[in-house]
């Protein structure tokens, strides 16, 4: 892609510019922060409870909307072209109507991929609002099982409830409740649960949308690190043991990603899976972070995904509950 402006990056709030610095590979961080400055092209998901790949590309193709697929996903299409023209030629489409594909960033496919949910297994998705992992995982798992999609607002609960509705998901079941006291219902419950926890959203900033970092500080990052333990920590207490829990962030932020894991893991009688997916260039966790105590080696097992112009930033991270 060849940009054509001049460090729009410079407007975002400095000390989140000098943090990006201390964070990311050398050799990226140009690269970082030009990517705030375009628009992600359209990217969306098959839902193949109502469709499958060919007949969405025939769809696509009618539309006149070039498209290709990653190669590690298949049921996703990259579409081509001015992405606000692209999105609203699909929104207005029947198989957008008809819940026949989710539009998603690639990014925010991959947690469900590394959880890889079972048929008629019992899953947990603990701050699952709006839906787009929920419905995800519903699919992966033919819309057997049961998939318990918490959240605590009530207006991020009714587009749950929407999306849900209409990708034909009929095996979730929707809970209303603080997910870090969510344990205490489901004790040892479930077979695998995702947390994808509310987060700065450092991965999905986009200079042209100035709300996408105007509420960012450092002293909200601190608060969110301790909301995301204890919904983790909840998740793991509401696994049971040999089940597993994906952890996942679509921030930058270490304290909020390589320093919950080192928490966790030093709280809780688990172990990291290494994950990795073929095709796709990942990089491992940071263990420092500024001055304070190095984190627990094991956190290079996770996963880093860094802003370029067609993914948002993404982290992610698989545990094992031990006996």
């Amino acid at each position: 892609m060849i940009y054509t402006m001049n460090n729009c990056w410079e407007q975002l709030p400095s000390q989140f510019l000098e943090r990006v610095g201390r964070i990311v590979p050398a050799e990226l961080k140009e690269q970082i922060l030009e990517s705030f400055c375009h628009k992600r092209p359209t990217t969306l998901r098959v839902n193949t409870l109502k469709s499958n790949r060919e007949r969405i590309a025939s769809s696509l193709d009618q539309l006149g909307l070039s498209h290709n697929s990653p190669s590690w996903y298949a049921d996703a299409f990259i579409l081509e072209g001015d992405p606000f023209q692209t999105l609203g030629l699909i929104m207005d489409s029947e198989m957008y109507k008809n819940g026949e594909i989710y539009v998603q960033n690639l990014s925010s496919m991959i947690p469900p991929i590394m959880l890889d949910p079972q048929l008629n297994s019992r899953v947990l998705d603990i701050a699952a609002a709006p839906g787009s992992k929920t419905t995800q995982m519903a699919m992966m798992m033919k819309d057997s099982g049961e998939i318990i999609a918490n959240d605590l607002s009530p207006i991020r609960i009714f587009k749950l409830k929407a999306n849900l509705a209409g990708q034909g998901v009929t095996h979730t079941t929707t809970n209303r409740m603080p997910g870090q006291f969510l344990w205490k219902r489901f004790p040892k419950y479930f077979d695998k649960a995702l947390v994808d926890a509310p987060c700065s959203l450092e991965g999905t900033i986009y200079t042209e949308r100035p709300k996408s970092y105007g509420m960012w500080s450092v002293h909200k990052i601190k608060e969110l690190s301790q909301r995301q333990r204890y919904l983790l920590r909840s998740a793991i207490s509401a696994t049971r043991p040999g089940g597993e829990i994906v952890y996942s962030t679509c921030t930058l932020a270490p304290e909020e990603n390589e320093g919950v894991i080192d928490w966790i893991l030093a709280k809780e009688n688990v172990e990291l899976i290494p994950i990795s997916i073929p095709g796709l260039k990942t990089y491992p966790g940071i263990t420092q972070w500024g001055n304070a105590k190095p984190y627990d080696e094991r956190v290079k097992e996770c996963m880093r995904i860094y802003p370029t112009e067609l993914m948002e930033g993404f982290f992610v991270a698989k545990l094992k509950k031990l006996a």
